[in-house]
């Protein structure tokens, strides 16, 4: 046993995030480009959805004599936010342009996104972007994990899919 009082023993501080880019590379090895792949085949696929949710909308409105038609407005929002709570949200931690990228989300401690997580992201995403101009997104190329300010305001990373499977796996 150590016979110094607790006030006068030093330890290391505990490193906040689980994954990083000094010691593992590979998990951040081009995680921006990865995230605009990802963005444009997710938005493509949401679009896609729209279609048929708006259809749906329609056919409700002449069934409720035009009050379903005040659903359109927030089509959009419900359609997006629909998809990214049941995929970023679910098991697999990645929207399909995530995963057609290569790419997964995971909390600070190395924990699996959630529903409510996922579209928490989403919003502050929206909003951040909305308001601070898209030129926001340059703060990713300042950052060590190449986190965006979202992911810095929700305690989120984005990690190679690939080098994050042999990590985990090395883990258990």
């Amino acid at each position: 046993m150590n016979d110094e009082p607790a006030s006068t023993q030093t330890s290391r501080p505990a490193e906040r995030y689980i994954y990083n880019p000094d010691t593992q590379p590979d998990l951040f090895d081009g995680i921006l480009s990865k995230r605009i792949v990802a963005f444009i085949v997710d938005a493509i696929l949401i679009v896609a959805l729209m279609i048929p949710a708006a259809l749906l909308v329609l056919i409700l409105g002449f069934v409720t004599l035009g009050i379903g038609w005040l659903l359109f407005p927030a089509l959009f929002a419900v359609v997006a936010l629909g998809y990214v709570a049941l995929t970023m949200g679910g098991p697999a931690s990645a929207t399909i342009g995530m995963r057609f990228a290569g790419i997964e989300m995971r909390t600070w401690s190395g924990q699996r996104m959630f529903a409510l997580l996922a579209v928490m992201h989403a919003l502050i995403f929206w909003f951040s972007v909305g308001l601070l101009t898209p030129l926001i997104l340059l703060v990713g190329l300042f950052t060590a994990r190449k986190q965006l300010l979202h992911d810095l305001l929700l305690g989120v990373v984005a990690l190679n899919s690939g080098p994050l499977r042999r990590t985990e796996s090395d883990r258990r």
